[in-house]
């Protein structure tokens, strides 16, 4: 069994190079990790939240969500559980469209990312502000499952997947990063797969 996997490993490495962080397998299917049950949220009541540490708490809708510009990122996705799902297309509003409505004071430094269902995570705010980071909605042409975090979840493609937040309805700006639901169980508090940040 052992060496089944390790051989795998290294067919995976050949194929996909430098794509591929230390320590995963890819697999063709997407596993559905999640703790507790699935929120079923309904669209009329979907609200996303922005508030803490900025100028002026904003609220929208998801008629005033799905309104903005949206961008489609393609990338790779990888748990901390060791498998990585390749070549994925995902749609939605990139953060940084976020921030031309909300303007976070200077000393807010991270953003925790609250869920339906009470689940929390962690992002310090320069892992944020970058180009291909979004609000997802559709994935690979579709409607994002809500297994899989629909109706809308975080994607920051260069870390964890645990750090993309499913069933998302709110960031609250910080002052100091500090551990979300699974970082408080031992869960790494940035996710860098590169660096196999798994746990502390």
């Amino acid at each position: 069994m052992v060496s089944n996997i390790l051989s795998r490993r290294r067919e995976d490495r050949e194929k996909w190079g430098d794509r591929l962080p230390p320590g995963q397998k890819v697999v063709d299917d997407w596993p559905v990790l999640t703790y507790g049950g699935t929120p079923r949220v309904d669209l009329k009541s979907w609200r996303l939240r922005l508030f803490g540490l900025v100028d002026k708490e904003v609220e929208f809708c998801w008629q005033e969500f799905t309104s903005l510009p949206t961008i489609t990122v393609g990338c790779d996705v990888h748990c901390v559980t060791s498998w990585s799902r390749m070549d994925n297309v995902f749609e939605g509003v990139a953060f940084l469209e976020l921030m031309k409505h909300v303007k976070p004071r200077p000393d807010a430094t991270a953003v925790i990312a609250h869920c339906y269902g009470g689940y929390t995570t962690n992002v310090i705010l320069s892992d944020l502000r970058r180009d291909n980071v979004l609000l997802a909605y559709k994935h690979d042409g579709k409607e994002l499952a809500p297994e899989h975090g629909g109706p809308c979840r975080l994607v920051v493609p260069h870390l964890y997947f645990w750090k993309s937040a499913k069933w998302l309805r709110g960031l609250e700006f910080i002052p100091k990063d500090r551990p979300g639901f699974w970082e408080q169980y031992g869960y790494h508090i940035r996710g860098d797969p590169w660096k196999e940040e798994r746990y502390s």
